[in-house]
């Protein structure tokens, strides 16, 4: 029997869950520690031979001879596909670099099982296709966040309230597309409305995004991280509103999305909490997603799913190095110089690097998807191009301001040495050298995220008509010639 041929996927999940059980037993943090470690890495590894299952060409039937699969009405649960075989280990490697970066002084404040428990929820999520599975995922994932903020006796109401709106709207307007004929046509207006609201709301789409700024404010930073950067809203998006959704819906997302983007960027260069700058970063990064799903070209969608991957690793790396940064000086304010590279050189490289990297800075895993997602968006209209052009010099502009206050401008003066850890060191390195590695050979990932666009936008063709879809690239520009001519450019 191949090695390949094993149930990974569904193997993850569960290494994940049992983790979370097992390791809520323990009342010592050292420990807990090392087991959470233990369990994240593991599930990790699972999700990495999934994804080499995925694309070593087996077929459907190799894996279902040995795979587990679950299934409810003949239909199976948890599977990869072009969309989700490099996001699920890019969700895995968060969790597993989140849980060696927390240093000692973190690991009381962050919860392993908590962690453990969202992680197999997420895998699932992001493993399944099946509408009301997801929906039922994506509920219960919404109860671990809420734990978090009652165990730390945090104010709770703001976010709950959205999350209940969330829920709410999510399961009436899947309710409402089965009542008017199930998703194998377009959906009324009064099913769509709805689900675009719902999708606001868990985007933190203007003007639902004060849960953002509130939970980054309360939540410990680790938790924070693995709940949001994921973007698991834009995944409810892809999954349940652009197969089925009228052209009028999705335009509206695409607006309110590009303000935000424009708004969040701008708020993000005036922000004087580090947690509340992160926040504002992060919305504006999850909009410009939102942005290249809605322009509805394959060039937009390879754009969009690529800073999609950027994101869950170039945001997932800059908010380690800023944890890194709460761990030696606490929460530092934006509006004084720190002076703070003197005494940890290789945490502000890390942290402008990650930070750049977030940003579309040359070399780096964010440039390429941010230059398909502009040039594709000049395309269509010249006035959305400029507006993701000032996004994303905005979001340089708060990167390199934050950078400048933390780690220059004054001397900062300390006794104990506030070097990196090793485990420190080891998590923000592998998220700077995957942020570099995809910055110097694009190619490989951008042709995966083209094909995944080209099924997405196929599938919404198959069940909306050919009208349904409106390429704005020329179809002898695809994604990866363009990735090509860049490179020898």
């Amino acid at each position: 029997m191949n090695i390949l041929e094993l149930p990974w996927l569904e193997t993850a999940i569960g290494l994940a869950l049992v983790g979370s059980i097992v390791v809520s037993r323990f009342r010592d943090p050292d420990r807990a520690s090392r087991w959470g470690v233990f369990f994240t890495g593991a599930s990790f590894l699972c999700t990495l031979f999934a994804w080499l299952q995925f694309y070593v060409g087996m077929s459907p039937e190799q894996i279902a001879r040995y795979s587990i699969q679950p299934k409810l009405f003949g239909r199976t649960l948890f599977a990869l596909d072009e969309l989700t075989a490099p996001i699920v280990p890019a969700v895995a490697i968060l969790h597993f670099l989140s849980a060696v970066a927390t240093s000692r002084a973190h690991m009381r404040r962050f919860s392993f099982a908590w962690s453990l428990a969202a992680e197999s929820l997420r895998l699932a999520t992001f493993s399944t296709s099946e509408p009301w599975l997801l929906i039922a995922l994506l509920s219960i994932s919404t109860l671990p966040p809420y734990f978090e903020l009652y165990n730390r006796r945090k104010p709770k109401r703001v976010y709950a309230l959205h999350m209940a709106l969330f829920v709410i709207l999510l399961v009436l307007g899947w309710t409402a597309v089965e009542l008017g004929g199930g998703p194998s046509k377009a959906a009324a207006w009064w099913a769509a409305i709805p689900l675009l609201l719902a999708i606001m709301v868990r985007c933190g789409t203007v003007p639902a995004h004060c849960w953002v700024s509130d939970w980054f404010e309360h939540a410990s930073m680790g938790i924070a991280l693995l709940y949001v950067v994921p973007l698991s809203g834009v995944y409810a998006a892809v999954r349940l509103v652009l197969p089925i959704a009228p052209s009028w819906v999705l335009s509206s997302l695409g607006m309110m999305s590009l303000v935000t983007a424009v708004y969040a960027a701008g708020m993000a260069t005036i922000q004087r909490d580090t947690r509340r700058f992160f926040a504002q970063l992060f919305l504006s990064h999850a909009s410009l997603v939102l942005v290249g799903l809605e322009l509805q070209s394959v060039l937009s969608m390879t754009g969009s799913l690529c800073l999609w991957f950027s994101v869950i690793l170039s945001l997932g790396g800059f908010g380690l190095a800023l944890r890194a940064v709460e761990a030696r000086f606490g929460r530092l304010s934006l509006n004084d110089y720190h002076g703070l590279y003197e005494h940890s050189p290789a945490l502000a490289v890390c942290f402008l690097l990650t930070g750049l990297g977030s940003v579309g800075f040359p070399a780096t895993l964010g440039f390429i998807s941010t230059e398909l997602l502009v040039d594709s968006a000049v395309e269509l209209s010249p006035y959305i191009g400029f507006a993701v052009v000032v996004a994303a010099a905005l979001n340089g502009i708060a990167v390199v301001r934050a950078y400048f206050y933390l780690f220059t401008g004054a001397r900062h003066v300390s006794t104990v040495s506030l070097q990196l850890g090793l485990r420190e060191r080891i998590a923000v390195l592998t998220f700077a050298m995957l942020i570099l590695g995809g910055g110097l050979f694009p190619q490989p990932g951008v042709t995966t995220r083209e094909k995944a666009a080209e099924v997405i936008l196929a599938d919404r063709a198959k069940r909306l008509g050919p009208a349904a879809t409106e390429p704005n690239a020329p179809k002898d520009h695809p994604a990866a010639e363009h990735t090509v001519d860049n490179e020898n450019r």
